[in-house]
């Protein structure tokens, strides 16, 4: 059995296939969802989504967001999605590092507001290709 996967950012359709599971990060911890889930609405936090597909795993960086479930139909609005395999690892780890040195160094609350969002953005690209070259599934 296989549940339909969607993922919409604002400019493209990410993601639009059959799956089997899908661990999602929510603003309330990470859920898994199989076929046959009971219809849930949710809000989605700035992370790493986990998909299976037959026996591969793949990852994803969603940058938060709504998922909606409902007769094994799931639709996922994006602010903004990454494949894991469409993000570049340097380039990734380059932004990291900018991200974590302007949190540091944030001063007064609108600076350390953004600026922490600015870094969960950057390790959610570095994890979702991380999490995608070493084919674990923590």
């Amino acid at each position: 059995m296989t549940l339909n996967l969607r993922v919409m950012a604002p400019n493209r359709i990410v993601w639009n296939s059959e799956i089997q599971e899908i661990i999602l990060s929510t603003n309330s911890g990470q859920i898994g969802i199989l076929p046959n889930h009971a219809p849930l609405l949710t809000a989605s936090d700035i992370g790493v989504v986990k998909i299976r597909l037959k026996e591969q795993w793949s990852t994803m960086a969603l940058m938060g967001g709504f998922a909606m479930i409902e007769n094994n139909q799931m639709t996922i609005l994006v602010n903004e999605a990454e494949k894991a395999n469409e993000i570049d690892l340097q380039e990734a780890r380059d932004t990291f590092g900018k991200a974590k040195s302007n949190l540091t160094q944030a001063e007064g609350k609108k600076q350390v507001i953004e600026a922490n969002l600015a870094f969960k953005r950057a390790k959610a690209r570095l994890e979702a290709i991380n999490t995608n070259i070493s084919g674990i599934i923590n």
